[in-house]
């Protein structure tokens, strides 16, 4: 068994914004784990969030001792590289099976899941031109997390007035600034509000009135992270740069699910290759946030196809 490790670069579209910074490319990493007869592929995105950069789970990947398995990836840490080399294995195993990940993992068919479209983060009135270049999509997402951020949200509001739209503050509210807005979202129809306080900050939910369902983001990584979101979120947003792969992000629905939450399937900004695994994840989620690709210039081989059904299921031409 060979691993290699190599680093890639996709344009996107436009300027990418939220209130950390900005972007104009995806940087991630192409793990490739081969037996000799067969190869299998998996995509991931290190986040300085989280203490990552490309060195350091490039170091992280090229540590593995070989030969592994899946359940011995979890003498890694939940992230990016675990990710990766979680997915080139699963991708692995169903070449080598001539069967499909899903019925590997006794999952059913997966079929086109709508997913949300995300808007940068910039002036209102730039918001509003997005908004309504985008408001044939049905399901819109708003990055926030600013002192400005009633007037974007209702310049989005106008120009996109069918749409449902859910927000990301990025960690970037006070707990006053939430329920002060909080009877605006309700206004303006927001279905969702994404991680609105600092992940160490955010005990100041527990009996705080949510009218909007209030979705752990950066306070949730994988099921470890279960016993601290209770009385503070509604909803957790899985993603697998966090979980550590597809592995741990199917164990964290059923745990999330068995406890009354409600799910979410986000993403990092990468191709379709990142966005393949999580189109199992998202199945009958209360969100689907995998419009990675759709903010890209190229991508991969074989991509993702997205329609007015939503996400599809990836072809075994791509993963799987």
């Amino acid at each position: 068994m060979q691993i290699t490790v190599t680093r890639d670069v996709f344009k996107l579209a436009q300027v990418f914004t939220i209130s950390r910074g900005s972007r104009t490319e995806a940087n991630v990493l192409t793990v490739r784990i081969s037996d000799g007869a067969h190869q299998g592929w998996g995509e991931c995105v290190p986040y300085a969030r989280y203490g990552e950069t490309l060195e350091s789970v490039t170091a992280q990947i090229k540590n593995v001792t070989v030969p592994v398995d899946r359940a011995g990836l979890y003498a890694l840490p939940a992230g990016a590289a675990r990710n990766a080399l979680d997915c080139a294995l699963w991708d692995l195993e169903a070449k080598r099976a001539g069967k499909r990940v899903w019925d590997l993992a006794g999952l059913p068919g997966p079929r086109p899941e709508i997913t949300a479209y995300t808007l940068s983060l910039d002036t209102p009135a730039a918001m509003q031109a997005q908004a309504a270049k985008n408001a044939h999509r049905p399901l819109l997402k708003i990055k926030l997390g600013t002192p400005d951020d009633m007037p974007r949200l209702e310049a989005v509001r106008a120009g996109a007035p069918k749409a449902t739209i859910i927000v990301d503050a990025n960690e970037g509210w006070s707990a006053e600034v939430y329920a002060d807005l909080a009877p605006h979202l309700v206004r303006l129809g927001v279905a969702l509000v994404e991680q609105p306080l600092p992940a160490g900050e955010d005990d100041a939910l527990i009996g705080m009135d949510r009218p909007v369902p209030v979705c752990a983001d950066e306070s949730c990584h994988d099921r470890a992270s279960l016993p601290d979101l209770k009385g503070k979120y509604d909803v957790v947003n899985i993603k697998l740069d966090k979980t550590g792969g597809l592995t741990e992000a199917l164990e964290l629905r059923r745990a999330a699910l068995a406890e009354g939450y409600r799910v979410m399937v986000g993403c990092m900004i990468g191709s379709s290759l990142a966005m393949a695994p999580a189109t199992l994840v998202a199945q009958g989620a209360m969100i689907t946030d995998l419009d990675g690709p759709l903010l890209l210039t190229e991508d991969r081989d074989a991509p993702l196809n997205f329609d007015e059904h939503g996400v599809h299921p990836p072809s075994a031409l791509l993963w799987g």
